[in-house]
Formats: structure tokens, C-alpha cells, sequence
């Protein structure tokens, strides 16, 4: 996981656009850390490194609900704007398929939250793992969409208002205006 607190990122040079990359990267990171601690609770049982780990992975997630909002609220129609006067279904098209992979991240989440809630709490038995895995796919490819459609597009698309416009959005979003 970054070292960099995420808040910070807003002001960082890269902006908001590198803010949600870096979201991403965290992720990601959050996801294999995820995959680790599932053989090293079963290897190991739930001693203080494997909640330590538990911790910081709720952290990371627990976070999404904002970055997913930053994106629906503020990037989404931020690029639809930008391609005013042409046709934009390709960015709706990415926008509504991003955003149900939200709302499918989201519900997934609900079921991993449960199987490290156990591990922290030390419990006997551990819900089943079998969730892990589908939720760390489902986040490798939408981060890897992200990466690879979504934020090219909107580092093409944006001028420094687009981007100061949805840096303030976002500041307010974590209070910090």
C-alpha cells in the first residue's frame, strides 16, 4: 500500500486524475495482500501480522464507497461534458459498465468484510474463502479498465478547469476545504 496519505495526492502533481490511479495501484496491492493472508491465516492461524494485514486491506476498502463517487459524480459526467457536440456513447457505455462493477465490487465487499471481520476477531471458524478470489478478479479488471480506458481518455479530454473543477469536488468529498 502507498505510503502517500491519498488526501495529499489531490495536490500532488499528477491531480486528481493521478489521485484515482493511485486508488487503483492501492487496490490492487490491497487485493494480493488479500490472496496472501487467506494461506497465511491457513497456514499460520490469525496471529497479530495476519490482523495487522486485516486492517490495513479494510482500510483500503472501506474507502472505495469515495472513489467510487468521485468517478460517478465527478469524472463520469465530467467526460460526457467534455464531448458535447459528438456522440459520446462509447463514455456512457464505459461509465455505466464501470459504475455496475462498482455496485458489484461493493456487494462482494460486503462478503470479504465478513471473512476478515472473522480472521480479526480470532473466530473459530472463518466463513468460507471461495469469495476472495472472485472479488480480487473482479478488481484486477476493473482497475486494468481504469488504467488502460478511463484515464488516458480523460487525460486527452480535460484542460486544467476540468481537472481544478473535479480536484474541488473531490477535496470537499474528504472535508478538506
Amino acid at each position: 500500500m502507498s505510503s502517500t496519505a491519498p488526501e495529499s495526492r489531490l495536490d500532488d502533481f499528477g491531480g486528481p486524475l493521478a489521485m484515482l490511479a493511485a486508488f487503483d495501484r492501492d487496490m490492487r496491492n490491497a487485493c494480493a495482500a488479500l490472496l496472501r493472508l487467506r494461506f497465511r491465516v491457513a497456514e499460520e492461524g490469525a496471529d497479530g501480522e495476519a490482523r495487522a494485514a486485516v486492517r490495513r486491506i479494510v482500510a483500503c476498502f472501506d474507502s472505495a464507497s469515495v472513489h467510487h463517487a468521485d468517478e460517478e459524480d465527478d469524472l463520469f459526467p465530467a467526460l460526457m461534458e467534455a464531448m458535447s457536440g459528438s456522440d459520446p456513447v462509447c463514455i456512457r457505455e464505459l461509465a455505466d459498465a464501470l459504475t455496475r462493477e462498482h455496485r458489484e465490487l461493493e456487494r462482494r465487499w460486503g462478503l470479504v468484510r465478513a471473512w476478515l471481520r472473522a480472521v480479526e476477531e480470532r473466530a473459530s471458524v472463518l466463513p468460507s474463502a471461495d469469495p476472495l478470489d472472485a472479488f480480487a478478479d473482479l478488481c484486477e479488471r476493473h482497475a486494468a479498465r481504469e488504467q488502460q480506458e478511463l484515464f488516458p481518455m480523460a487525460e486527452r479530454l480535460f484542460g486544467t478547469e476540468e481537472l481544478d473543477s473535479i480536484r474541488r469536488s473531490m477535496r470537499q468529498r474528504r472535508g478538506m476545504d
